[in-house]
């Protein structure tokens, strides 16, 4: 599984209609948009089930929507990106948003994760480290969904705050 955005980063170089045919596959359900079959297809293994393969066609389409030439900064995880969304843009429905996200069952991933990739567009994001987390989405333990939150929250401005004010009550 390592190495998928990379593939579709050369596949790009090559030919930047793959964006265009990936970015068209969102308004599909992941992996029914036959002509996104070329650019995901030899990635896929023989015995991946059928959630892996929707996870690969989801990410190549978020990626492609996502992508801008020259964009610069470490790639974050979803997390951190939404909390850096939340921090420069003052918004208070991020939260509210991402909540939904890391809540969302198999059916909904799909539109609230696109709906947060939208919003996260000036930020660099962790494609395959996204990838690899939405793989294990469905595990009782919410391993993704924790790791995400977390991110989420120590990266977010009311931790700060909530520290800033600790810090300066333990100096009075």
């Amino acid at each position: 599984m390592s190495g998928f955005i990379e593939w579709l980063e050369s596949l790009n170089e090559k030919d930047t209609k793959v964006r265009a045919v990936l970015r068209r596959s969102l308004a599909f359900e992941p992996g029914g948009f036959v002509p996104a079959y070329p650019y995901v297809e030899p990635f896929v293994k023989n015995d991946e089930t059928f959630w892996r393969r929707e996870v690969y066609y989801l990410v190549a389409g978020v990626w492609a929507e996502h992508w801008r030439q020259g964009r610069l900064g470490q790639p974050m995880s979803l997390g951190k990106a939404s909390a850096a969304y939340q921090a420069a843009s003052g918004s208070k429905s991020t939260e509210r948003r991402f909540m939904d996200l890391l809540d969302a069952d198999e059916d909904q991933l799909p539109h609230r994760l696109r709906q947060m990739i939208a919003l996260l567009k000036e930020f660099p994001i962790d494609f395959e480290a996204m990838m690899n987390g939405l793989l294990y989405w469905n595990s009782e333990q919410k391993r993704t969904q924790n790791d995400w939150a977390r991110d989420f929250y120590r990266n977010s401005d009311s931790v700060n705050e909530t520290e800033t004010n600790t810090q300066e009550e333990e100096l009075k």
